[in-house]
């Protein structure tokens, strides 16, 4: 007797789910815990904290953001250079080990990268105009800060 492919795979989640069931509400403690963890690492505080009305009327060359969960804090200085580009100065408070600036999504991402130094100071050059997210890599700890995106 020849059974097809998708016979035998019914069979088999049948046998399976009789053996060995899956528990009452693992489904839903899963999709709870996956949205928790993913809410903690995308979650950091955004505040404008200079210069805000010129900044969102345009008016300024100069933007200063900060990012924030709980436990690290990201400090963001956006200015334009010559070239029209951005230059993005940062300083963090927590033992990190990297800065990532990120733009664009899956194969079109690029990422830039600086280690912050003794005092959490770090520098990005000729940065394209565009949405970026902050990354911050914490040394040691468990989640890392993701900013959610901004202007550069």
């Amino acid at each position: 007797m020849s059974r097809s492919d998708d016979e035998l795979f019914a069979l088999l989640r049948t046998t399976i789910d009789e053996i060995d069931p899956m528990p009452q509400g693992l489904a839903d403690r899963m999709i709870a815990a996956v949205a928790v963890a993913d809410v903690s690492r995308e979650y950091a505080l955004l505040t404008l904290m200079e210069n805000a009305h010129a900044a969102v009327r345009g008016d300024s060359d100069t933007t200063t953001l900060q990012f924030s969960d709980g436990k690290a804090s990201i400090l963001l200085h956006i200015s334009r250079t010559a070239s029209g580009r951005r230059r993005v100065d940062g300083w963090v408070d927590a033992d990190a080990a990297e800065l990532r600036l990120i733009q664009g999504e899956g194969r079109g991402e690029r990422i830039w990268t600086a280690v912050p130094d003794e005092q959490g100071r770090c520098a990005f050059d000729e940065i394209p105009a565009g949405l970026s997210r902050a990354l911050l890599i914490i040394t040691g700890a468990a989640k890392d800060l993701l900013t959610p995106q901004f202007e550069v």
